[in-house]
Protein backbone atom coordinates (compact mmCIF):
# COMPACT_ATOMS: atom_id res chain seq x y z
CA UNK A 1 0.00 0.00 0.00
CA UNK A 2 1.27 3.52 -0.92
CA UNK A 3 2.64 5.42 2.42
CA UNK A 4 2.17 9.45 1.93
CA UNK A 5 4.80 11.49 2.72
CA UNK A 6 4.12 14.09 5.09
CA UNK A 7 6.22 17.18 5.19
CA UNK A 8 6.22 19.50 8.45
CA UNK A 9 7.72 22.79 7.97
CA UNK A 10 8.73 24.27 11.61
CA UNK A 11 9.74 28.03 11.25
CA UNK A 12 11.94 29.65 14.02
CA UNK A 13 12.79 32.79 15.21
CA UNK A 14 14.92 32.97 18.20
CA UNK A 15 13.32 29.93 19.88
CA UNK A 16 16.09 27.56 19.59
CA UNK A 17 15.74 26.90 23.59
CA UNK A 18 11.60 25.30 22.16
CA UNK A 19 12.82 23.25 19.00
CA UNK A 20 14.23 20.31 20.84
CA UNK A 21 10.66 19.75 22.39
CA UNK A 22 9.45 20.72 18.82
CA UNK A 23 11.38 18.28 16.69
CA UNK A 24 11.38 15.30 18.60
CA UNK A 25 7.34 15.68 18.98
CA UNK A 26 7.55 14.99 15.42
CA UNK A 27 10.12 11.83 15.19
CA UNK A 28 8.41 10.18 17.81
CA UNK A 29 4.97 10.04 15.78
CA UNK A 30 3.95 6.72 14.64
CA UNK A 31 3.22 7.88 10.75
CA UNK A 32 6.23 5.85 9.14
CA UNK A 33 6.54 8.42 6.33
CA UNK A 34 7.98 12.04 7.95
CA UNK A 35 10.18 14.90 6.50
CA UNK A 36 10.56 17.44 9.19
CA UNK A 37 12.14 21.00 7.70
CA UNK A 38 13.52 23.61 10.34
CA UNK A 39 12.89 27.29 8.63
CA UNK A 40 15.80 29.39 9.82
CA UNK A 41 13.85 33.22 9.70
CA UNK A 42 17.29 34.83 10.56
CA UNK A 43 17.94 33.66 14.39
CA UNK A 44 20.54 35.19 16.03
CA UNK A 45 20.28 32.15 18.45
CA UNK A 46 21.84 28.12 18.53
CA UNK A 47 18.74 27.87 15.71
CA UNK A 48 21.24 25.90 13.29
CA UNK A 49 23.12 24.17 16.25
CA UNK A 50 19.77 22.56 18.04
CA UNK A 51 18.56 21.57 14.04
CA UNK A 52 22.08 19.72 13.14
CA UNK A 53 21.47 18.00 16.05
CA UNK A 54 18.86 15.52 14.12
CA UNK A 55 19.89 14.10 11.43
CA UNK A 56 16.82 13.66 9.99
CA UNK A 57 15.82 17.48 10.39
CA UNK A 58 16.64 19.24 6.52
CA UNK A 59 17.58 23.12 7.87
CA UNK A 60 17.14 25.96 5.23
CA UNK A 61 18.12 29.49 6.41
CA UNK A 62 16.58 32.65 5.15
CA UNK A 63 17.43 36.46 6.14
CA UNK A 64 14.62 37.27 8.56
CA UNK A 65 11.56 38.08 6.43
CA UNK A 66 8.44 36.82 9.16
CA UNK A 67 6.41 33.73 9.71
CA UNK A 68 4.64 33.90 6.50
CA UNK A 69 7.61 34.16 4.48
CA UNK A 70 9.05 31.56 6.18
CA UNK A 71 6.11 29.22 6.03
CA UNK A 72 6.00 29.86 2.21
CA UNK A 73 9.59 28.94 2.19
CA UNK A 74 9.17 25.66 3.89
CA UNK A 75 6.47 24.43 1.56
CA UNK A 76 9.03 25.18 -1.90
CA UNK A 77 11.64 23.24 -0.28
CA UNK A 78 8.76 20.50 1.11
CA UNK A 79 8.45 17.09 -1.04
CA UNK A 80 4.94 15.63 1.09
CA UNK A 81 1.38 14.86 -0.03
CA UNK A 82 0.33 16.50 2.86
CA UNK A 83 2.13 19.52 5.19
CA UNK A 84 1.79 20.55 8.66
CA UNK A 85 3.36 23.79 9.87
CA UNK A 86 4.20 23.66 13.11
CA UNK A 87 5.76 26.87 14.99
CA UNK A 88 8.76 26.16 17.28
CA UNK A 89 7.69 26.55 20.53
CA UNK A 90 4.43 24.03 20.06
CA UNK A 91 4.41 20.65 20.07
CA UNK A 92 2.70 17.65 18.09
CA UNK A 93 1.11 14.62 20.94
CA UNK A 94 1.42 11.21 19.59
CA UNK A 95 -0.56 9.83 16.80
CA UNK A 96 -1.08 13.64 15.99
CA UNK A 97 -0.35 13.07 12.12
CA UNK A 98 -2.04 9.52 11.86
CA UNK A 99 -5.14 11.55 13.48
CA UNK A 100 -5.38 14.28 11.15
CA UNK A 101 -4.77 12.08 8.39
CA UNK A 102 -7.16 9.56 8.76
CA UNK A 103 -9.59 12.26 8.77
CA UNK A 104 -8.69 13.66 5.70
CA UNK A 105 -8.48 10.80 3.78
CA UNK A 106 -12.28 9.99 4.48
CA UNK A 107 -12.28 13.10 2.34
CA UNK A 108 -10.20 13.21 -0.39
CA UNK A 109 -11.66 16.25 -2.19
CA UNK A 110 -11.36 18.29 1.16
CA UNK A 111 -8.63 20.90 0.85
CA UNK A 112 -7.06 20.57 4.84
CA UNK A 113 -8.81 19.24 8.10
CA UNK A 114 -8.38 20.35 11.16
CA UNK A 115 -9.07 19.11 15.01
CA UNK A 116 -8.51 20.24 18.95
CA UNK A 117 -5.71 21.80 21.13
CA UNK A 118 -4.29 22.33 24.33
CA UNK A 119 -3.31 25.67 25.27
CA UNK A 120 -0.54 26.38 27.73
CA UNK A 121 -1.17 29.14 29.60
CA UNK A 122 2.94 29.82 30.68
CA UNK A 123 2.16 32.58 33.55
CA UNK A 124 -0.43 31.00 34.89
CA UNK A 125 1.22 27.19 34.75
CA UNK A 126 -2.68 26.47 33.79
CA UNK A 127 -3.99 23.92 30.70
CA UNK A 128 -7.12 24.90 28.49
CA UNK A 129 -8.55 22.81 26.13
CA UNK A 130 -10.07 24.19 22.88
CA UNK A 131 -12.31 21.39 21.17
CA UNK A 132 -14.85 23.05 19.14
CA UNK A 133 -17.62 21.19 16.80
CA UNK A 134 -17.91 22.78 13.65
CA UNK A 135 -20.00 20.30 11.39
CA UNK A 136 -20.81 22.24 7.98
CA UNK A 137 -20.86 25.85 6.60
CA UNK A 138 -17.12 26.31 7.79
CA UNK A 139 -16.37 29.58 5.35
CA UNK A 140 -19.73 30.87 7.30
CA UNK A 141 -18.41 30.01 10.39
CA UNK A 142 -15.01 31.50 10.10
CA UNK A 143 -16.67 34.62 8.98
CA UNK A 144 -18.91 34.67 11.70
CA UNK A 145 -16.42 33.67 14.64
CA UNK A 146 -13.39 34.31 13.70
CA UNK A 147 -10.44 32.28 13.76
CA UNK A 148 -12.52 28.97 14.97
CA UNK A 149 -9.45 26.54 13.97
CA UNK A 150 -6.86 28.62 16.58
CA UNK A 151 -3.52 26.75 16.08
CA UNK A 152 -1.91 26.15 12.86
CA UNK A 153 -0.34 22.92 14.00
CA UNK A 154 -3.73 21.21 14.22
CA UNK A 155 -4.21 21.48 10.88
CA UNK A 156 -2.95 18.70 8.16
CA UNK A 157 -2.95 20.28 4.35
CA UNK A 158 -3.47 18.75 1.22
CA UNK A 159 0.10 19.78 -0.77
CA UNK A 160 -2.38 20.67 -3.63
CA UNK A 161 -3.71 23.48 -2.41
CA UNK A 162 -0.40 25.81 -2.03
CA UNK A 163 -0.34 24.99 -5.81
CA UNK A 164 -3.45 27.97 -5.94
CA UNK A 165 -2.55 29.79 -2.32
CA UNK A 166 0.18 30.56 -0.37
CA UNK A 167 0.55 32.78 2.65
CA UNK A 168 0.09 36.67 2.35
CA UNK A 169 3.69 37.81 3.52
CA UNK A 170 2.40 41.19 4.10
CA UNK A 171 0.49 40.26 7.00
CA UNK A 172 2.57 40.20 10.16
CA UNK A 173 -0.26 38.54 12.43
CA UNK A 174 -3.51 36.64 11.64
CA UNK A 175 -1.94 34.86 8.80
CA UNK A 176 -3.45 31.61 9.66
CA UNK A 177 -6.91 33.14 9.51
CA UNK A 178 -6.16 34.58 5.88
CA UNK A 179 -5.27 31.39 4.34
CA UNK A 180 -8.38 29.37 5.98
CA UNK A 181 -10.94 32.45 5.02
CA UNK A 182 -9.51 31.94 1.23
CA UNK A 183 -8.98 28.40 1.45
CA UNK A 184 -12.58 27.77 2.35
CA UNK A 185 -14.30 30.11 0.51
CA UNK A 186 -12.69 28.00 -2.66
CA UNK A 187 -12.48 24.73 -1.30
CA UNK A 188 -14.11 21.93 1.07
CA UNK A 189 -12.60 21.57 4.32
CA UNK A 190 -13.27 19.41 7.40
CA UNK A 191 -13.15 20.08 11.45
CA UNK A 192 -12.85 17.25 14.54
CA UNK A 193 -12.50 17.58 17.83
CA UNK A 194 -9.59 15.18 18.40
CA UNK A 195 -7.04 17.08 20.11
CA UNK A 196 -3.95 17.34 18.12
CA UNK A 197 -1.28 19.44 19.54
CA UNK A 198 -0.44 21.58 22.13
CA UNK A 199 0.05 25.54 22.18
CA UNK A 200 2.07 27.45 24.14
CA UNK A 201 0.63 31.13 24.96
CA UNK A 202 3.50 33.16 26.58
CA UNK A 203 4.88 37.10 26.80
CA UNK A 204 6.36 36.86 23.17
CA UNK A 205 3.70 35.41 21.69
CA UNK A 206 2.10 37.92 18.64
CA UNK A 207 -1.29 37.82 20.40
CA UNK A 208 0.09 39.54 23.68
CA UNK A 209 -0.72 42.74 21.65
CA UNK A 210 -4.17 43.07 21.37
CA UNK A 211 -5.02 46.05 19.59
CA UNK A 212 -2.50 44.90 16.80
CA UNK A 213 -3.96 41.86 16.50
CA UNK A 214 -7.24 43.24 16.20
CA UNK A 215 -6.42 45.55 13.47
CA UNK A 216 -5.07 43.14 11.95
CA UNK A 217 -8.04 40.57 12.26
CA UNK A 218 -10.56 43.07 10.94
CA UNK A 219 -8.27 43.99 7.94
CA UNK A 220 -8.60 40.20 6.82
CA UNK A 221 -12.30 39.83 7.33
CA UNK A 222 -13.02 42.95 5.70
CA UNK A 223 -10.61 42.18 2.75
CA UNK A 224 -13.40 39.07 2.18
CA UNK A 225 -15.47 41.54 1.44
CA UNK A 226 -15.50 41.15 -2.50
CA UNK A 227 -16.04 37.41 -2.06
CA UNK A 228 -19.48 37.63 0.01
CA UNK A 229 -22.04 36.15 -2.32
CA UNK A 230 -24.81 35.60 -0.38
CA UNK A 231 -27.07 37.33 1.92
CA UNK A 232 -26.10 34.77 4.78
CA UNK A 233 -22.54 35.02 3.94
CA UNK A 234 -23.26 38.73 4.07
CA UNK A 235 -24.91 38.79 7.53
CA UNK A 236 -21.78 36.43 9.09
CA UNK A 237 -19.71 39.01 7.74
CA UNK A 238 -20.84 41.62 9.54
CA UNK A 239 -21.71 40.00 12.58
CA UNK A 240 -18.40 38.62 12.54
CA UNK A 241 -16.88 42.43 12.91
CA UNK A 242 -18.89 43.15 16.00
CA UNK A 243 -17.90 39.58 17.55
CA UNK A 244 -14.10 40.50 17.14
CA UNK A 245 -14.34 44.08 18.27
CA UNK A 246 -16.32 42.79 21.43
CA UNK A 247 -13.70 39.98 22.04
CA UNK A 248 -10.32 41.64 21.58
CA UNK A 249 -11.20 44.80 23.58
CA UNK A 250 -12.98 43.03 26.69
CA UNK A 251 -8.98 41.47 26.66
CA UNK A 252 -7.63 44.98 26.21
CA UNK A 253 -10.24 46.37 28.60
CA UNK A 254 -8.69 43.47 31.23
CA UNK A 255 -5.14 43.96 30.63
CA UNK A 256 -5.66 47.48 31.22
CA UNK A 257 -7.28 46.59 34.57
CA UNK A 258 -4.63 44.30 35.48
CA UNK A 259 -1.88 46.57 34.79
CA UNK A 260 -3.76 49.80 36.27
CA UNK A 261 -2.91 51.73 33.13
CA UNK A 262 -3.75 54.79 33.61
CA UNK A 263 -6.40 56.84 31.24
CA UNK A 264 -4.14 58.30 27.83
CA UNK A 265 -4.75 59.55 24.90
CA UNK A 266 -3.49 56.12 23.83
CA UNK A 267 -6.46 54.31 25.98
CA UNK A 268 -8.82 56.86 24.85
CA UNK A 269 -8.25 56.52 21.56
CA UNK A 270 -7.83 52.65 21.15
CA UNK A 271 -11.46 52.48 22.93
CA UNK A 272 -13.23 55.24 20.71
CA UNK A 273 -11.73 53.55 18.11
CA UNK A 274 -13.14 50.13 18.21
CA UNK A 275 -15.36 49.78 21.80
CA UNK A 276 -16.91 53.54 22.73
CA UNK A 277 -18.71 51.96 25.38
CA UNK A 278 -15.88 50.48 27.23
CA UNK A 279 -13.97 53.22 28.27
CA UNK A 280 -16.62 54.97 29.59
CA UNK A 281 -16.98 51.71 32.07
CA UNK A 282 -13.01 51.99 32.11
CA UNK A 283 -13.07 55.83 33.06
CA UNK A 284 -15.46 54.60 35.71
CA UNK A 285 -13.17 52.31 37.40
CA UNK A 286 -9.93 53.96 37.28
CA UNK A 287 -11.33 57.66 37.77
CA UNK A 288 -13.56 56.96 40.61
CA UNK A 289 -10.72 55.98 43.12
CA UNK A 290 -9.56 58.64 42.35
CA UNK A 291 -12.53 60.90 42.86
CA UNK A 292 -13.39 59.81 46.32
CA UNK A 293 -9.81 60.52 47.45
CA UNK A 294 -9.83 63.83 46.74
CA UNK A 295 -13.22 64.18 48.37
CA UNK A 296 -11.62 62.87 51.03
CA UNK A 297 -8.64 65.02 51.39
CA UNK A 298 -11.49 67.86 51.32
CA UNK A 299 -13.45 66.85 53.99
CA UNK A 300 -12.64 68.61 57.40
CA UNK A 301 -11.79 65.67 60.18
CA UNK A 302 -14.64 66.49 62.80
CA UNK A 303 -17.02 66.08 59.82
CA UNK A 304 -15.95 62.13 59.28
CA UNK A 305 -16.31 62.04 62.67
CA UNK A 306 -19.60 62.95 62.75
CA UNK A 307 -21.21 61.17 59.65
CA UNK A 308 -19.06 57.85 61.18
CA UNK A 309 -20.77 57.79 64.51
CA UNK A 310 -23.66 58.87 62.88
CA UNK A 311 -23.74 55.17 60.96
CA UNK A 312 -25.04 51.90 63.02
CA UNK A 313 -22.47 49.33 63.32
CA UNK A 314 -25.57 46.97 63.79
CA UNK A 315 -28.57 48.07 61.40
CA UNK A 316 -32.05 45.85 62.13
CA UNK A 317 -33.52 43.28 59.84
CA UNK A 318 -35.87 45.24 57.76
CA UNK A 319 -39.86 44.69 58.06
CA UNK A 320 -41.25 41.88 55.25
CA UNK A 321 -41.00 44.01 52.25
CA UNK A 322 -39.33 46.76 53.37
CA UNK A 323 -35.67 45.88 51.84
CA UNK A 324 -34.34 48.84 50.17
CA UNK A 325 -31.71 47.15 47.59
CA UNK A 326 -29.94 50.27 45.97
CA UNK A 327 -26.64 49.73 44.72
CA UNK A 328 -27.31 46.28 44.86
CA UNK A 329 -30.35 45.92 42.81
CA UNK A 330 -29.38 44.94 40.03
CA UNK A 331 -28.79 41.58 38.48
CA UNK A 332 -25.12 42.33 36.83
CA UNK A 333 -22.36 42.58 38.78
CA UNK A 334 -20.22 46.30 39.44
CA UNK A 335 -17.29 43.89 38.13
CA UNK A 336 -16.81 40.62 35.79
CA UNK A 337 -13.06 40.58 37.01
CA UNK A 338 -13.52 39.77 40.86
CA UNK A 339 -12.65 43.79 41.61
CA UNK A 340 -9.50 43.89 40.46
CA UNK A 341 -10.55 47.09 38.62
CA UNK A 342 -12.02 48.35 42.15
CA UNK A 343 -8.92 47.61 43.91
CA UNK A 344 -8.42 44.34 44.33
CA UNK A 345 -10.32 41.27 45.15
CA UNK A 346 -11.80 40.08 48.12
CA UNK A 347 -10.71 36.72 48.04
CA UNK A 348 -6.86 38.03 48.45
CA UNK A 349 -7.38 39.39 51.48
CA UNK A 350 -8.39 36.26 52.99
CA UNK A 351 -5.36 33.85 51.14
CA UNK A 352 -2.66 36.51 52.20
CA UNK A 353 -4.00 36.80 55.88
CA UNK A 354 -3.82 33.08 56.05
CA UNK A 355 -0.50 32.60 54.73
CA UNK A 356 0.75 35.83 57.31
CA UNK A 357 -1.12 33.26 59.92
CA UNK A 358 1.06 30.73 59.05
CA UNK A 359 4.10 31.99 57.54
CA UNK A 360 6.48 30.23 59.85
CA UNK A 361 5.25 26.99 58.70
CA UNK A 362 7.11 28.84 55.36
CA UNK A 363 10.44 27.80 56.19
CA UNK A 364 13.44 25.17 54.72
CA UNK A 365 12.64 24.10 50.81
CA UNK A 366 9.96 25.45 49.44
CA UNK A 367 7.45 24.59 46.44
CA UNK A 368 5.01 26.91 44.84
CA UNK A 369 3.09 26.50 41.54
CA UNK A 370 3.89 28.67 38.80
CA UNK A 371 6.05 31.27 40.86
CA UNK A 372 7.66 31.95 44.02
CA UNK A 373 6.01 35.20 45.11
CA UNK A 374 4.41 33.96 48.24
CA UNK A 375 7.48 31.72 49.28
CA UNK A 376 9.54 35.28 49.52
CA UNK A 377 7.36 37.47 50.69
CA UNK A 378 6.27 35.26 53.82
CA UNK A 379 9.23 33.24 54.10
CA UNK A 380 11.95 35.47 53.91
CA UNK A 381 15.14 34.33 55.87
CA UNK A 382 13.27 31.25 56.75
CA UNK A 383 13.76 29.41 53.09
CA UNK A 384 16.66 27.30 52.35
CA UNK A 385 15.62 26.55 48.73
CA UNK A 386 12.75 28.02 46.55
CA UNK A 387 11.73 25.82 44.34
CA UNK A 388 8.91 26.24 41.45
CA UNK A 389 6.84 23.48 39.65
CA UNK A 390 5.80 25.03 35.97
CA UNK A 391 4.00 23.27 33.16
CA UNK A 392 6.41 23.74 30.68
CA UNK A 393 10.35 25.00 30.39
CA UNK A 394 9.44 27.96 29.33
CA UNK A 395 9.85 29.75 33.02
CA UNK A 396 13.49 30.08 33.54
CA UNK A 397 13.45 30.47 37.30
CA UNK A 398 11.42 26.88 37.01
CA UNK A 399 13.16 24.49 38.77
CA UNK A 400 10.26 21.44 37.88
CA UNK A 401 8.20 21.46 35.22
CA UNK A 402 4.99 18.94 34.64
CA UNK A 403 1.66 18.85 35.72
CA UNK A 404 1.00 18.35 39.92
CA UNK A 405 -2.09 15.81 39.15
CA UNK A 406 0.49 13.66 37.15
CA UNK A 407 4.14 14.59 37.99
CA UNK A 408 6.07 11.31 38.91
CA UNK A 409 9.43 12.82 38.27
CA UNK A 410 9.05 15.10 41.91
CA UNK A 411 10.62 13.36 44.14
CA UNK A 412 9.50 11.72 47.58
CA UNK A 413 9.85 13.22 50.76
CA UNK A 414 11.21 16.36 49.62
CA UNK A 415 9.63 19.56 50.80
CA UNK A 416 9.19 21.37 53.88
CA UNK A 417 6.44 23.00 52.69
CA UNK A 418 4.05 23.32 49.81
CA UNK A 419 2.08 26.71 48.83
CA UNK A 420 -0.94 25.85 47.08
CA UNK A 421 -3.53 28.86 46.52
CA UNK A 422 -6.00 29.12 44.16
CA UNK A 423 -5.20 26.32 41.33
CA UNK A 424 -6.83 23.12 42.77
CA UNK A 425 -9.89 24.22 41.44
CA UNK A 426 -8.80 24.30 38.19
CA UNK A 427 -7.44 20.62 38.29
CA UNK A 428 -10.11 17.96 36.95
CA UNK A 429 -7.87 15.65 39.11
CA UNK A 430 -7.77 17.48 41.60
CA UNK A 431 -7.49 14.15 44.32
CA UNK A 432 -4.19 13.73 42.27
CA UNK A 433 -2.74 16.57 42.43
CA UNK A 434 -3.26 16.39 46.99
CA UNK A 435 -1.82 12.80 46.34
CA UNK A 436 1.46 14.23 44.93
CA UNK A 437 1.65 16.84 47.16
CA UNK A 438 1.39 14.25 49.96
CA UNK A 439 3.94 12.26 48.46
CA UNK A 440 6.67 14.68 47.70
CA UNK A 441 6.08 16.02 51.10
CA UNK A 442 8.56 15.54 53.94
CA UNK A 443 7.56 14.19 57.40
CA UNK A 444 6.64 16.97 58.94
CA UNK A 445 6.30 19.33 56.26
CA UNK A 446 3.11 21.42 55.85
CA UNK A 447 0.87 22.41 52.67
CA UNK A 448 -0.67 25.52 52.90
CA UNK A 449 -3.88 25.28 50.87
CA UNK A 450 -6.68 27.70 49.80
CA UNK A 451 -9.75 26.76 47.66
CA UNK A 452 -12.61 29.02 46.08
CA UNK A 453 -16.43 28.68 48.33
CA UNK A 454 -18.32 31.20 47.16
CA UNK A 455 -17.06 32.84 43.77
CA UNK A 456 -18.04 34.26 40.57
CA UNK A 457 -16.54 32.00 38.00
CA UNK A 458 -13.79 33.96 35.83
CA UNK A 459 -15.29 35.43 32.19
CA UNK A 460 -11.76 35.29 30.81
CA UNK A 461 -9.96 32.42 29.13
CA UNK A 462 -10.06 29.98 32.47
CA UNK A 463 -14.09 30.03 31.99
CA UNK A 464 -13.93 26.64 31.01
CA UNK A 465 -11.37 25.27 33.01
CA UNK A 466 -13.37 26.22 36.31
CA UNK A 467 -14.17 22.44 37.42
CA UNK A 468 -14.54 23.06 41.39
CA UNK A 469 -15.64 24.91 44.45
CA UNK A 470 -15.27 23.14 47.86
CA UNK A 471 -16.75 23.46 51.32
CA UNK A 472 -14.76 22.89 54.37
CA UNK A 473 -16.72 19.53 54.70
CA UNK A 474 -15.94 17.91 51.56
CA UNK A 475 -12.18 19.24 52.43
CA UNK A 476 -12.22 17.86 55.74
CA UNK A 477 -13.34 13.89 53.85
CA UNK A 478 -10.51 14.40 51.21
CA UNK A 479 -7.95 15.47 53.69
CA UNK A 480 -8.59 12.38 55.82
CA UNK A 481 -8.58 10.37 52.62
CA UNK A 482 -5.16 11.70 51.40
CA UNK A 483 -3.72 12.65 54.10
CA UNK A 484 -4.04 9.97 56.65
CA UNK A 485 -3.13 10.62 60.07
CA UNK A 486 -2.00 13.61 59.61
CA UNK A 487 -2.22 16.87 61.13
CA UNK A 488 -4.77 18.98 59.88
CA UNK A 489 -6.05 21.92 60.49
CA UNK A 490 -9.11 23.71 58.35
CA UNK A 491 -10.34 26.89 57.73
CA UNK A 492 -13.24 29.41 56.75
CA UNK A 493 -13.11 33.25 55.80
CA UNK A 494 -16.22 35.29 54.80
CA UNK A 495 -19.71 35.87 55.85
CA UNK A 496 -22.58 36.95 53.86
CA UNK A 497 -21.71 40.16 53.46
CA UNK A 498 -18.24 39.49 52.45
CA UNK A 499 -19.36 37.08 50.09
CA UNK A 500 -22.35 39.27 48.29
CA UNK A 501 -19.88 42.12 48.00
CA UNK A 502 -17.11 39.70 46.34
CA UNK A 503 -19.79 38.24 43.75
CA UNK A 504 -20.72 41.74 43.08
CA UNK A 505 -17.28 42.36 42.14
CA UNK A 506 -16.70 44.92 44.87
CA UNK A 507 -13.37 45.94 45.73
CA UNK A 508 -11.50 44.94 49.05
CA UNK A 509 -11.64 48.86 49.82
CA UNK A 510 -15.22 49.21 49.59
CA UNK A 511 -15.50 46.86 52.33
CA UNK A 512 -14.36 47.91 56.20
CA UNK A 513 -11.64 45.77 57.78
CA UNK A 514 -13.62 44.96 60.41
CA UNK A 515 -16.64 43.34 58.19
CA UNK A 516 -14.38 41.62 56.26
CA UNK A 517 -12.70 39.79 58.94
CA UNK A 518 -16.46 39.21 60.77
CA UNK A 519 -16.61 35.03 60.69
CA UNK A 520 -19.88 33.30 59.68
CA UNK A 521 -18.87 29.67 58.63
CA UNK A 522 -22.46 29.44 56.30
CA UNK A 523 -20.97 31.67 53.76
CA UNK A 524 -17.05 30.46 52.84
CA UNK A 525 -15.36 32.55 50.51
CA UNK A 526 -12.57 30.94 51.31
CA UNK A 527 -11.32 27.39 52.62
CA UNK A 528 -7.86 26.87 53.83
CA UNK A 529 -5.93 23.84 54.80
CA UNK A 530 -2.75 23.39 56.59
CA UNK A 531 -2.07 19.55 56.55
CA UNK A 532 1.37 18.56 58.29
CA UNK A 533 2.52 15.18 57.03
CA UNK A 534 2.69 12.89 60.05
CA UNK A 535 6.48 11.81 60.27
Amino acid sequence: MHTPLISVIIPCYNHSHYLPEAVESVLGQQHPAVEVIVVDDGSTDRTQEVAARYPQVRYVYQANQGLSAARNTGIRHSSGEYLVFLDADDWLYPGALGTNLRHLQQYPQAAFVSGAYDAIHVKENVVKEYIKEVKSDHYCRLLKEGNYIGMIAAVLFQRWVFDDLLYNENLRSCEDYDLYLRIARKYPVIHHTEKIAAYRIHSSNMSSNVIFMLATVLHVLRQQRMDIRTEVEKQAWKNGQTYLKDLYMSFYYYHLLEKRSPLNKEVFFNFLKYKPSLYIKYFMAMGRPAIRSKISAHTPGYLKRLLKKKIKKDKPVPPLNKIILGDFDRTTPFSMYFGYDRGGPIDRFYIENFLEKEATHIKGRILEIGDNTYSKRYGADRITQSDILHVDNSNEQATFVGDISNAPHLPNNTFDCIILTQTLHLVYNFKEALSTCYRILKPGGTLLLTVPGITPISHDEWEDTWYWSFTDKALLRVMKELFPRSETEINTYGNVLSATAFLYGMGVNEVPREKLNYHDPHYQVIVTVRSIKKV
